[in-house]
């Protein structure tokens, strides 16, 4: 043989272990380990995808930093016509009278960047980005990414009753989804970048780097994977880390520690403001939409409807100044014990007045800061009744309960009241009214506050996590063992008296195994009804070695069910034989469609089915024991 063509012959060689050598490292990043079952589906991708989210965390910062220089400039050239950007009140201003007017040509600006810019500014921003994660494959277009913060900071900056929170993590998740574009990325991959910018840019506002991973599982990643929480996690990591070098360090709202223990009345307490917690969850839910509605009734275009919002928030602010921005320094006052009844009275009424109507009337501004000024002063009004525990304490209470009713976020409520204010002795408080008023809303209203307007758009959103039946049961566990399956020897002349004899009609893939029930390939029912139909005398000797497919997608009977569900999917093969792992090919069974939804049926049976395992009967001395099943109705 030549030396060139061993060349040749060696070319395809070196390829060949080229090629190999990239599938192996493409199944490592991708986590395709075949055969072996892990707590976790973890690809080495995730690995870069940290590294590129920790840079979209660091990013996250500075958009937030931005963002905030915004809302204070606005708010001072509105209210004060300076040029500065620290974040102030508006409250103390001398417009008098034309204070009224300020919230309304802010939302004219509003109205017509909606309408000649993006749409997608309209809103509190979180159900914006859910819809982006879930309807457009976590793509975020560039010009909402700077008109959406642009809005919300005139919004806010002319007295508009919302928080910056929403703005912020529409805004970093579009920066994240931004940059997760440059790449070369799958959605999911995508996904975890837009809101690893979320998170950051939560953390960097209120230095709560733990609530924003919560916020991220709990409402906008919608599973709870090591390959999306740990991107994730040290994005927001990294944005908190930021802060203390352009904002300075936590707590927003510092309180003195409260009692690491309040007893039975003071448990009692906690469940009373999750209760009322809950029921004001449940109104506001209602009255942000039934303004949404009312709107929608109007002859004039959408355009417009943030002015006649607008109109509402200069009346509500004319009269009660407080209501008007942020609202931090009135949370701060109610957590530090200052809430007058005055003060409670006109952010139950005035606050949350403004606030649905504008917020119904589609302008741009977060709800987060609203609805802890709104549970503080419901905590606030509980705390005139209730045992004393301390300035603040049923304030803060409150504030954490209305998150877990409203967002439906219980855990981010929680931990994020415990991040503004560092006072942890409040986690067993806070976890009794949270949950106390997320049940309640989820007993009393089908969807929160965030979620309805996905629905109004025609998406369902289910928040229910919890393990797919399919992960933890095996093909073995449901395959099919009496199966016929057809030898390879069989010819065509044989074949028609095979199939006639048999009673298993409700079998369509038929395998075709050698002497030693190894599995050589499969035939269908209707492949082998067309072979008897239409073979000719030169046909009638054929083998159905020689007929059958070889090779066949194959199912092994340690493989969990979602497994197998992936592989019907990515096939369009509903039936695959079940064989022995390794060189032997052994014929085991087969496994069907219909056997996978039978399990379902089993686990549908397990939530279903109610029965005691355990009965007790009680004896009592000198009556004799009534035989069971003797009782009739």
């Amino acid at each position: 043989m030549s030396s060139q063509s061993k060349a040749r012959r060696m070319k395809p060689r070196g390829q060949d272990w080229k090629q190999k050598a990239q599938r192996a490292w493409q199944a490592l990043m991708q986590g395709e380990q075949s055969g072996k079952l892990g707590d976790f589906t973890t690809p080495m991708r995730v690995i870069p995808i940290s590294l590129l989210a920790t840079a979209i965390g660091v990013f996250s910062a500075f958009v937030a930093l931005a963002l905030l220089r915004l809302i204070g400039l606005f708010t001072n050239l509105f209210f004060f016509g300076r040029w500065k950007t620290e974040m102030i009140t508006p409250q103390g201003n001398h417009l008098g009278a034309w204070v009224i007017l300020v919230p309304v040509a802010g939302a004219l600006i509003i109205g017509n960047m909606a309408r000649y810019g993006s749409e997608r500014i309209r809103g509190h921003g979180i159900p914006e980005a859910i819809e982006a994660i879930l309807i457009n494959g976590s793509r975020i277009e560039p010009k909402v990414a700077l008109l959406k913060p642009l809005s919300s900071a005139i919004s806010i900056g002319s007295g508009g009753p919302f928080g910056a929170e929403g703005p912020i993590i529409m805004t970093g998740g579009a920066f994240g989804s931004m940059i997760a574009q440059l790449f070369h990325l799958t959605s999911t991959e995508r996904k975890t970048l837009l809101v690893a910018g979320a998170a950051g840019g939560m953390s960097a506002t209120f230095a709560s780097p733990v609530a924003a991973v919560l916020l991220a599982v709990e409402l906008l990643l919608f599973e709870w994977k090591p390959r999306s929480l740990i991107p994730v996690a040290l994005a927001s990591a990294a944005a908190a880390a930021m802060r203390r070098y352009l904002l300075g360090v936590g707590p927003l709202f510092p309180t003195a520690p409260h009692p690491i223990f309040i007893g039975p009345a003071g448990l009692a307490g906690c469940v009373l403001v999750g209760l009322l917690a809950g029921l004001l969850s449940t109104l506001m839910t209602l009255s942000v939409y039934a303004a949404e509605d009312a709107f929608a009734k109007l002859p004039i275009h959408w355009m417009w409807w943030p002015a006649i919002g607008g109109l509402a928030i200069g009346i509500g602010g004319y009269i009660f100044p407080e209501a008007l921005g942020v609202g931090y320094d009135v949370i701060g006052k109610l957590l530090a014990g200052e809430g007058t009844l005055h003060l409670i009275l006109g952010v139950l009424i005035i606050k949350w007045t403004i606030w649905a109507v504008s917020l119904g009337s589609g302008t741009s501004g977060g709800v987060l800061a609203p609805l802890l000024m709104m549970g503080g002063a419901v905590g606030g009004l509980a705390a005139m009744f209730l045992p004393g525990e301390g300035a603040g304490f049923w304030p803060l209470v409150g504030m954490g309960a209305i998150l877990g009713g409203t967002m439906r976020s219980p855990f981010t409520g929680i931990i994020f009241a415990v991040e503004l204010t560092h006072d942890v002795n409040m986690l067993l408080p806070l976890l009794v009214a949270s949950m106390i008023a997320h049940g309640f809303t989820v007993l009393t209203l089908r969807r929160s506050i965030l979620t309805e307007k996905l629905e109004r758009r025609g998406y369902h959103l289910s928040r229910e996590y919890a393990v797919d039946p399919l992960e933890i049961l095996f093909v073995r566990e449901v395959m099919r063992t009496n199966v016929l399956a057809l030898p390879a020897t069989v010819t065509l002349n044989d074949l028609a008296h095979l199939v006639k004899t048999d009673h298993r009609r409700g079998q369509r893939l038929l395998p075709v195994v050698d002497e030693n029930g190894s599995l050589v390939g499969v035939l269908t029912r209707n492949e082998v009804q067309k072979f008897l139909r239409d073979h000719g005398p030169e046909q009638a000797a054929a083998t159905l070695a020689d007929l059958a497919r070889p090779n066949p997608v194959e199912a092994y009977p340690n493989e969990s069910l979602r497994v197998i569900v992936h592989r019907m999917a990515e096939t369009g093969i509903t039936r695959f034989p079940v064989v022995e792992p390794g060189a032997s090919r052994k014929l085991l069974g087969i496994v069907s469609l219909d056997d996978l939804l039978k399990a379902r049926v089993r686990n549908l049976e397990e939530e279903r089915r109610r029965e005691t395992v355990l009965p007790v009967r009680f004896r009592f001395p000198g009556v004799a024991s009534v035989p069971e099943g003797s009782l009739k109705d």
